[in-house]
């Protein structure tokens, strides 16, 4: 949605993630199917596939619509948090049931104008490179050339040409920092297409 949105990220925010099993049986060995978000079956496929081998896994759009399945049936269990157990009035069976005890999803909020410096920044930018040997080298290097430190990269396709991906790069350091300006000129001329999405303070 960056690709036509004129939205600037203004900040982030890290939320840790407590993935509990829940239900409105007495016991885990009462449940015989369970619902969750799909990121959530993932992040906790350890333990299920250790406690719970045998009982079939059902897709929902999210943790909270999970729990709110179980509430008229006692036989189903939920993967969501603890504020969904109460919302829901469904029992905690298990708590942190997550594979990753260091688990934590990334927030961004969004602003039509970006904040001011403050020292301690990060720059999030969107591009594209030519399908070709090397693309995404040429693409990395005047980062390493400049000094700085990519903190994330990831891939996602571009949905308008087949095989054709957009990344997403966050880079420690401000838009008006000449190294960053530097790298980001170097690199403009090696993109079909590049978005700068903001400067604005890393998570403390």
């Amino acid at each position: 949605m960056f690709v036509d949105s004129n939205l600037l990220v203004y900040g982030e925010v890290l939320q840790e993630v407590s993935h509990h099993l829940l239900s409105k049986a007495e016991r885990v060995e009462d449940i015989r199917r369970i619902h969750s978000h799909p990121h959530a079956f993932a992040q906790c496929r350890h333990w299920l596939e250790t406690n719970l081998p045998h009982v079939p896994l059902a897709d929902a759009p999210s943790t909270a619509r999970a729990a709110e399945l179980c509430v008229d049936d006692p036989a189903a269990g939920a993967i969501a948090s603890e504020l969904a157990a109460q919302l829901y009035g469904l029992k905690v069976l298990k708590s942190r049931i997550e594979d990753n005890m260091n688990n934590f999803t990334r927030f961004l909020v969004l602003s039509k104008k970006p904040p001011e410096r403050t020292g301690r920044d990060k720059t999030s930018v969107m591009l594209s490179v030519k399908d070709k040997v090397g693309a995404l080298y040429d693409l990395l290097r005047p980062f390493a050339s400049h000094g700085l430190n990519l903190t994330k990269i990831e891939s996602r396709p571009s949905r308008r040409k087949a095989w054709e991906y957009i990344f997403f790069v966050d880079v420690e350091g401000h838009l008006e920092e000449d190294r960053v300006k530097k790298a980001l000129e170097e690199i403009r001329g090696r993109c079909l297409f590049m978005k700068i999405l903001g400067s604005y303070p890393a998570h403390a």
